[in-house]
């Protein structure tokens, strides 16, 4: 069978043409392969609803009705929930393990046999006058049937230990997202059937990136693993690309760190490696939507056309007559497509799960009466403001002198110092905007009083209850009025206080440090100085050399030794708070002298174990 649906021909008409049976079937075949080719470009393979699997019995399962896409844009519909003894199912005969996966497939048949009317003697005298879209179940050895994964150059990865029986690695982004989320992954998979335990670990040094506790650099490791042959395990790390002007950056798995044991027997790891990572300002969407849309057709047909969706692996029982259903499991098996028609409901759920922000404790507003009407605005490191119109009830004879007041109201801004201001609000006609104008006065109404007729003399104060977050409005009258109600604008405002209050930096007890201040090394290597912040956040650091010809050190500190031995020094400082600062020093020293320390160093050793046996 020909999957492919490109290029596209359609149907030429003109006057006098003839039509055979050969340009009908173009013309199907133009409309159901373009509309194939755009499900399999927007939606991909996978189950768009339903067809969830379920055991009914020891011998039976139950397929759900649903909806699935192929991998050439088929539309797979299991139009009612279907009952099927596993040994009915296609396949079942021909397996060979104890774990099965049951599949489903597009299938046509032709139906509806009528008489062909010219046929000749040598036809056919009856053909099939339709084609019916339908499914078939089938069941596959567990494995044998799983999609191909195109690799593409979005993910990177560097083995960090290979034997027989192991291969460990770590999976990272090439781009990450300066200010955002990554994630690295270390992946163990089980080569062999040998009954072996694996423990591994290793520190990567993680410049232009920051764990939660704000270091440069991260343990990884797998403890006490016993795995089946095939069997993958992950762990996961997740740390934060710094908001720096750097665009690339290192990883390293430092030099040595990196131990593997197999059965408590020592294994040779890797020892060290240097990934060359890319740092953006682009968003993890935008990132992920470019490399997407780098691959064409011929990457995306790579792996052939997946005609067959898996919908669950059966775990079965089997004996010389008969066999059992033990368990039945969809997860890792299944692949859903996210269709359109659900992303409201997706997007709600979503809003529970956000990996990708800094977590606070949750701040509550209270509500506003409906005589505030209050809006509220926030600012990082701006002070907080509420605004809103109340209204103060005077009664039918209310005279000069007499106090009125409003109802306690809550101004939204939560407990503590809050300034509250009022003003007298009211409307006059207004010429030039041809119409009604609307004013509020603060302060001393009497200063305007002369200017219309329609405001009127009142001063006011107002009390705010701090422990309760809001407040209450008394307002005096200053002449006799007429009016049933005085109405008034509010505005409240909550600037930060004690702790919060970071207009004065602090630099008294905050510092950084080398974490390797002094390090010896030979000429032309490379030795990265990562940084430890105390009583600080992590920010973005700035590397300078003290004097020309010291060698090279990187955006991301990683320093390279020049030809020549000497002491050489690295001045290190907070990119924006220079003030805070530190030094480290590289002790450079040809290899072989290297080599001769060392060999000094084990002499002096031994003699001083000689002298203290003796």
């Amino acid at each position: 069978m020909n999957n492919k649906l490109y290029p596209f021909e359609r149907n030429r008409y003109y006057p006098g043409k003839m039509l055979t049976s050969a340009d009908f079937q173009a013309e199907q075949d133009y409309h159901v392969n373009k509309t194939r080719f755009m499900n399999s470009l927007f939606y991909g393979a996978g189950i768009v609803c339903g067809l969830g699997v379920f055991s009914l019995d020891d011998l039976s399962v139950l397929v759900e009705s649903g909806v699935a896409i192929d991998g050439t844009g088929r539309e797979i519909v299991v139009d009612n929930s279907v009952v099927k003894k596993l040994s009915a199912i296609e396949g079942f005969d021909s397996l060979t393990g104890n774990v099965a996966t049951l599949c489903v497939r597009f299938k046509e048949d032709p139906v509806h046999s009528v008489y062909s009317v010219s046929h000749k003697d040598s036809e056919k005298e009856y053909e099939f006058n339709r084609i019916a879209e339908g499914y078939e179940l089938f069941l596959v050895d567990r494995k044998a049937h799983r999609d191909y994964e195109l690799e593409t150059e979005f993910l990177m990865r560097e083995t960090v230990f290979k034997s027989e029986n192991y291969h460990a690695e770590v999976v990272m982004p090439a781009v990450a997202s300066k200010g955002r989320n990554i994630r690295f992954t270390l992946e163990v998979k089980k080569l062999s059937d040998e009954d072996v335990r694996f423990s591994s670990r290793g520190i990567l040094e993680i410049p232009g990136f920051a764990t939660a506790d704000g270091a440069s650099e991260m343990e990884i490791g797998a403890e006490d693993l016993r795995l089946t042959k095939g069997a993958v395990w992950h762990r996961d790390y997740w740390i934060t690309a710094q908001d720096t002007p750097i665009t690339e950056t290192n990883v390293i798995l430092k030099s040595g760190s990196m131990t593997a044991f197999e059965n408590d027997a020592a294994m040779t790891a890797v020892q060290s490696f240097t990934v060359k990572l890319r740092l953006t300002e682009d968003s993890p969407l935008e990132i992920v939507n470019n490399e997407i849309g780098r691959m064409n057709l011929e990457m995306r047909s790579i792996g052939g056309e997946k005609n067959a969706i898996l919908l669950a692996d059966i775990q079965i029982t089997k004996t010389d007559s008969s066999y059992l259903i033990d368990s039945i499991e969809d997860a890792g098996v299944r692949r859903n497509i996210a269709s359109p028609a659900q992303e409201l409901l997706r997007n709600h759920y979503i809003e529970y799960f956000d990996k990708d922000v800094e977590l606070t404790a949750p701040r509550a507003y209270e509500r506003h009466s409906s005589s505030s009407r209050g809006t509220v605005r926030e600012g990082d490191g701006m002070p907080e403001i509420a605004t809103g119109v109340l209204e103060i009830p005077l009664g039918r004879n209310a005279r000069l002198g007499d106090v009125r007041y409003s109802g306690e109201i809550a101004h939204g801004l939560g407990k503590g110092n809050v300034y509250v201001e009022v003003g007298y609000e009211y409307i006059t006609e207004d010429r030039s905007l041809g119409g009604n104008a609307k004013s509020t006065v603060y302060g001393n109404p009497e200063l305007f009083a002369t200017q219309t007729d329609d405001m009127i003399n009142v001063e006011t104060a107002v009390r705010v209850l701090n422990d309760k977050g809001s407040f209450v409005v008394a307002a005096r009258l200053l002449r006799n009025v007429d009016f049933l109600v005085l109405t008034f604008r509010w505005v409240a405002i909550k600037f930060p206080a004690g702790n919060d209050l970071e207009l004065i930096e602090d630099y008294y007890d905050k510092s950084i440090t080398a974490e390797t201040p002094t390090v010896t090394m030979g000429t032309k290597e490379s030795h990265y100085f990562g940084v430890r912040f105390n009583n600080m956040k992590a920010c973005s650091i700035t590397y300078e050399l003290t004097a020309p010809g010291s060698g090279e050190i990187s955006a991301d500190g990683i320093y390279t030794a020049p030809g020549k031995e000497g002491v050489y020094e690295i001045h290190i400082y907070c990119t924006d708070m220079p003030v805070i600062c530190t030094y480290a020093y590289a002790i450079v020293k040809r290899r072989e002298h290297m080599d001769e320390i060392a060999d000094a160093s084990k002499a002096e050793a031994a003699l001083d174990a000689e002298s203290r046996m003796e």
